[in-house]
């Protein structure tokens, strides 16, 4: 009887203790792994210190300084690209977002941009920029809209959600963001990517079209 008892004692002891090592590692896990949501309209601030972080808060500009806002960090997480950036847009016009996807072009960051042939073209659009820039863009070629709003950073990182990359979009309309790192979210974004890029050969890369 005993025995009995201290084997069932230490059944107990084993599992609890499995169970702590477990939560322990859930907890872990979760605070390592980005999982955030961002909602807009964003407040309207100056983003000068995300761009360039030694300038002081107190340049010329009659923005807020230092708020941080849903804009800031969108911000924050595309500058956080070291090796590569996906970008599978419909439309792109907002020019702080072109300006960060630049800045990363100039530290040797990879970039693709996907996005849609029409609103590729329209008045105000970054697209034109970028390829300027030496940037890698394709248009989708099929029948419909290319109307997916998502990036992925580094392999590892995705941006999703209803937001348009326009200030429009950033400033007056009822909008949302996730940020994830899931592996079990992001993977099947970075297939898709890679799918509808191989759907549109070197031809159609915007680079080798001429102005």
């Amino acid at each position: 009887m005993w025995t009995v008892k201290v084997v069932s004692l230490g059944v107990v002891g084993l599992s609890l203790s499995l169970e702590l090592l477990f939560w322990l590692f859930s907890r872990r896990r979760s605070e390592r792994v980005t999982n955030k949501v961002l909602f807009f309209p964003s407040k309207v601030a100056c983003v000068e210190h995300i761009f360039s972080p030694t300038l002081p808060h107190s340049h010329v500009c009659s923005l807020p300084h230092g708020v941080d806002t849903s804009f800031s960090r969108l911000l924050r997480y595309i500058l956080s690209a070291c090796s590569s950036l996906d970008l599978c847009l419909f439309s792109f016009s907002n020019m702080d977002l072109s300006r960060a996807v630049l800045l990363l072009h100039s530290r040797g960051v990879t970039i693709r941009v996907l996005t849609d042939k029409v609103y590729s073209a329209i008045s105000g659009s970054q697209i034109g920029v970028l390829r300027k820039a030496g940037i890698c863009v394709r248009c989708d070629v099929s029948a419909v809209h290319m109307h997916h709003k998502f990036a992925v950073v580094d392999g590892r990182m995705l941006i999703t959600g209803s937001l348009n990359w326009t200030l429009t979009a950033v400033q007056s309309n009822m909008e949302n963001i996730i940020i994830t790192e899931e592996p079990d979210l992001v993977q099947p974004f970075v297939k898709e990517f890679c799918r509808l890029w191989g759907l549109n050969d070197s031809a159609q890369d915007l680079n080798s079209v001429t102005d």
